[in-house]
């Protein structure tokens, strides 16, 4: 390993050592956009608060997202003798308080403990591992989440951080490139393309500068597994690149992060300007000779611009639309040079295979596909949230052992991968692996790792009217054939969903998704994806919504209308104060809705079940418990 690198860790283990050995209490706050959501910002301004206000020798700090979304705001407590450190959820502002007198006092809280991190368990509070949602996962890229602040480099490079960078450094491109393949590393984003052979192009490419992009423009509505990374572990993605870099002979790096990700894109900053106080980024890297610039760019804010050239022409300072190819980017990329894309999970694995070699990494998996894959679920699920486990479990394993199952009572309708070009699956598909193969035999395709969950409460039409809906909206205009086909289908479903069906609707369908797959790029050739896998499972469906102008979710609001059931019930006051355009209206001792106001929102109904319900429009009822509540 380079001298200058040894002498930059040794440092930074030193300080780590000392923080973990000062005998303070030491309490962490998770703090990323999930848990911000959930109040984290006021529960670490409490804690601070209450340690000096009750003279505390006490250290907080802040790390990234242990995964347990659905818990947060998540806190470790580390014993000031450093023997113990336990991990609780669901830590609201009220309870920082009683959770600061009991670590003052040596003591645990049992009741919102999850887990022992580091020491023993004890009769009230098991091994964070021998958690449900542990159990079965490999943690490699997660491996400093929870543990390290995103934000200091020091415990980055302490806890085996640019040791895989150490060894690149002095290793020849080719050898570089060939233990990347002999690895298996697949690309992260869906394609599973090898990201060795991909960086070999590179390498090769016969003009310079060449320039790497990471792909961080993760816009799937239920995934955030990049998100995660950055907000959590940003030296990781830089390292990877910077070994990729070495591989390609590459001159500079853009991390080009979605305009939603603001905390993302703050820490991937943050990092990049640590990386080049220590000298790891820059020219002369740690006197080895080679140079290598990145800038972390902040991007425009269209879903589009997560398809490589879309993104690259963003870069470039060009309207975001995707370019016909060929040339691809390997050839002509940023500025018309050769240019490699990966998302930010394939280089945040590149660091691993080079520490630990490639066979270490490719053997945790039995799979096709090698190595770990982080994954998000959400949707109608009791435990959203983010594992990192290997290729190959099941998706009713996903379900029921991560997702904790569903949240209602109603049962499973099936569920949908890879974001809105990808498709919907029915229930039955329940036991469909996690790897690439059974997606792509469907037209489909895994994704980034977001799967979302729906129950019977969902209406299909309405659930691929919101997918169809968001292509159109980000279609970049570039070619007719996505444009208008999107606009044609969209108007189609959404004249369904309001009671205007006709017989010849499916057809026309048909005939889009068959003319679509022409369109320049991926985000044409499938967006219609949703609507094809559906008909082929839903199709009774999408006819009882045309021919019997019937929705039985009770979604679509052309197709119901929200009754009165119970003019008398307790709960009707709240729900009128609460509706958003004075619909419920009171008559008497009682209540009616107003139908011309009513804009079928459903949060009355959230709030009066008992009180409220929804009919069919046109005379059939939904059953009991069907509705979803608009």
């Amino acid at each position: 390993m380079n001298t200058r690198l040894e002498s930059i860790i040794a440092a930074a283990k030193q300080s780590w050592n000392a923080e973990q050995a000062s005998g303070r209490i030491r309490i962490n706050v998770t703090l990323d956009t999930s848990s911000r959501a959930r109040g984290a910002d006021q529960v670490l301004e409490k804690l601070r608060a209450a340690v000096e206000e009750k003279r505390i020798v006490a250290d907080i700090g802040v790390t990234g997202s242990w995964g347990f979304c659905w818990m947060e705001p998540c806190v470790t407590v580390r014993t000031a003798a450093g023997t113990q450190t336990v991990l609780y959820g669901n830590v609201t502002p009220d309870r920082v308080d009683e959770l600061i007198a009991k670590a003052a006092a040596g003591q645990d809280l049992p009741e919102m403990a999850l887990g022992v991190v580091e020491g023993n368990a004890t009769a009230e509070i098991p091994l964070l591992s021998d958690h449900p949602f542990m159990q079965g996962q490999v943690r490699r890229l997660m491996a400093n989440l929870g543990r390290t602040d995103p934000e200091n480099i020091d415990h980055y490079l302490a806890n085996n951080g640019y040791e895989g960078f150490g060894k690149a450094i002095g290793m020849d491109a080719e050898a570089l490139v060939k233990e990347m393949l002999d690895s298996s590393l697949g690309g992260r984003g869906g394609g599973g393309f090898p990201a060795g052979r991909k960086w070999d192009f590179l390498r090769t490419a016969t003009a310079s500068p060449r320039y790497l992009v990471c792909n961080a423009d993760e816009g799937d509505p239920g995934a955030w597994v990049n998100r995660i990374l950055m907000e959590g572990d940003p030296h990781l993605i830089i390292e990877g690149m910077l070994i990729a870099a070495m591989a390609s002979h590459a001159d500079a790096g853009y991390i080009y992060i979605r305009y939603e990700y603001p905390l993302a894109f703050a820490r991937m900053q943050r990092a990049a300007e640590q990386a080049y106080e220590k000298g790891l980024l820059g020219k002369n890297i740690l006197g080895s000779g080679k140079d290598f610039e990145i800038v972390v760019f902040l991007g425009a804010g269209a879903y589009v611009c997560g398809e490589e050239t879309g993104l690259i022409n963003s870069i470039d300072g060009y309207r975001g639309m995707p370019r016909i190819k060929p040339p691809f980017p390997a050839q002509a990329g940023l500025w018309n040079k050769p240019t490699n894309v990966n998302n930010v999970e394939s280089y945040a694995n590149a660091p691993m295979v080079m520490r630990n070699g490639a066979l270490w990494w490719s053997s945790v998996s039995d799979a096709k596909e090698k190595g770990t894959k982080m994954f998000t679920f959400s949707g109608h699920v009791k435990q959203p949230g983010c594992i990192e486990i290997p290729f190959g479990p099941s998706v009713r394993t996903a379900l029921e052992q991560y997702a904790g199952g569903l949240s209602g009572d109603r049962p499973l309708k099936g569920f949908q991968p890879g974001g809105p070009l990808s498709g919907v699956l029915p229930a039955s598909d329940l036991d469909l692996t996690l790897t690439l193969d059974p997606y792509r035999e469907r037209g489909m395709f895994l994704g980034s790792g977001g799967i979302v969950f729906f129950d019977t409460s969902a209406c299909i039409v309405d659930l691929c009217l919101l997918y169809l809906g968001f292509c159109e909206d980000e279609s970049c205009g570039r070619c007719t054939t996505c444009h208008g086909g999107t606009q044609r289908a969209t108007e189609i479903l959404r004249r369904i969903s309001a009671g205007g069906g006709r017989d010849t609707d499916l057809v026309n369908l048909e005939r889009l998704i068959g003319t679509l797959v022409w369109s320049n790029c991926l985000h044409g050739q499938f967006s219609l994806t949703s609507v094809k896998t559906s008909l082929k499972t839903f199709r009774d469906e999408y006819l009882e919504h045309i021919e019997q102008k019937r929705c039985r979710a009770g979604v679509c609001a052309g197709l119901i209308d929200y009754r009165i059931r119970a003019a008398g019930d307790s709960a009707l006051p709240e729900a009128a104060a609460i509706c958003p355009t004075g619909a419920i209206v009171q008559e008497g001792s009682g209540y009616r809705i107003d139908d011309a106001l009513c804009i079928r929102c459903g949060a009355c109904r959230e709030v009066a079940p008992n009180g409220i319900e929804v009919v069919d429009r046109f005379a059939i009822a939904v059953p009991a418990g069907a509705a979803a509540g608009g």
